[in-house]
């Protein structure tokens, strides 16, 4: 069921942290011409970078997984990275700059992260963790080059029989993955790109080939999308150190993601992730041995919440070509264009928010 409301986003964030906090009981002007003319330059390309967002149609290209203009076409294949969302592992490297990311259960209530990169490169990527069986399938649906650090005995056959382009930190600890000495391990492997693409070269494979584009929505549509407020929510994982709170930035108009007081940046840059598309999604979870390693059914479709522009709308999602796709009223449902994130939940009744005007 959807729990609406009429209270206002501070006092929803108290509500949410407090609901953590209860269970973790039981976070001059210049007069030359040159001078003028730079800064009416400098002026010009800050308006291209606003159209590159808001109206990306503007621009010749778009980027595959954003929908963001580009100036030129995007040839670059996606990376897929597993990184570590355990809290000695936080902050991580490089999230925000990933296209798409999922989050979804491994063991007991951990989730990890894979995170889909193709219009950005971060310098370094991290912490990087081990492979499970469907990971390897997520990232398998954007054709990707696949990162991770360890795998499951279930994800290293499918290594093994060549499923998917990828390095691993089991055969590169060392060198192409570093171990950072500010924590430990198995939370302190990092890969920079330069590595990724290095690695790719050792085991001759091609970056140059781009991932198909998503669906997305125009600015004017964006501008019109319709649906239930939804200025915060959140979404639980059975434990209070992995639930995790959207909060929606009325001015900047894009989500940000917090585990519990704690906002999700990034650990160089201090920025935060900011998220255009926020994607929940109920799949089939079952457990499969006494380690708690688990079987998710990512094929069947089934419900899920898509939150665009501070709104929620009920959807249907199906898996086409391994990739998780939402539909509304039998049709697809377009993304806003720029960053999604992918919440894979047991069940939908996880989910919880309250509205706003």
């Amino acid at each position: 069921m959807i729990e609406l409301g009429d209270q206002g986003v501070a006092k929803m964030r108290k509500k949410w942290i407090a609901v953590l906090a209860a269970a973790m009981v039981l976070t001059a002007g210049c007069s030359s011409k040159e001078t003028e003319k730079k800064e009416a330059t400098e002026h010009k390309e800050k308006e291209i970078e606003v159209d590159e967002v808001v109206a990306p149609e503007e621009l010749p290209y778009q980027f595959p997984l954003t929908g963001v203009g580009a100036a030129e076409e995007s040839s670059d294949r996606a990376v897929a990275v597993v990184v570590n969302n355990h809290p000695k592992a936080r902050p991580q490297s490089g999230l925000h700059k990933a296209d798409v990311v999922h989050e979804v259960l491994a063991e007991g209530d951990v989730t990890r992260f894979v995170a889909i990169f193709q219009s950005e490169q971060p310098e370094k990527i991290g912490p990087v963790r081990s492979a499970r069986e469907y990971f390897i399938d997520l990232a398998s649906g954007f054709d990707s080059f696949f990162i991770a650090h360890g795998y499951s005995p279930e994800a290293k056959e499918m290594l093994e029989r060549g499923e998917i382009d990828n390095i691993n930190g089991m055969q590169y600890d060392g060198t192409l993955f570093k171990r950072a000495d500010f924590r430990k391990a198995p939370h302190n492997s990092y890969i920079t790109y330069k590595n990724i693409v290095k690695g790719a070269e050792t085991r001759g494979y091609a970056l140059d080939e781009a991932p198909a584009p998503a669906v997305f929505l125009s600015s004017e549509e964006a501008g019109q999308l319709e649906g239930t407020p939804a200025v915060e929510f959140m979404v639980k994982y059975g434990s209070p150190s992995f639930d995790a709170i959207y909060e929606y930035d009325t001015d900047e108009q894009k989500y940000h993601r917090f585990n519990g007081s704690e906002e999700t940046v990034d650990l160089e840059t201090k920025d935060p992730v900011l998220l255009d598309n926020i994607l929940v999604v109920q799949m089939d979870h079952q457990v499969i041995d006494s380690a708690g390693r688990k079987v998710i059914d990512m094929a069947s479709g089934g419900k899920g919440y898509l939150f665009q522009k501070g709104k929620v709308n009920e959807i249907q999602w199906k898996n086409e070509t391994g990739r998780i796709v939402p539909y509304k009223d039998g049709v697809k449902a377009g993304f806003v264009p720029g960053k999604t994130w992918i919440n894979i939940v047991p069940s939908i009744s996880d989910v919880s928010f309250d509205s706003q005007q």
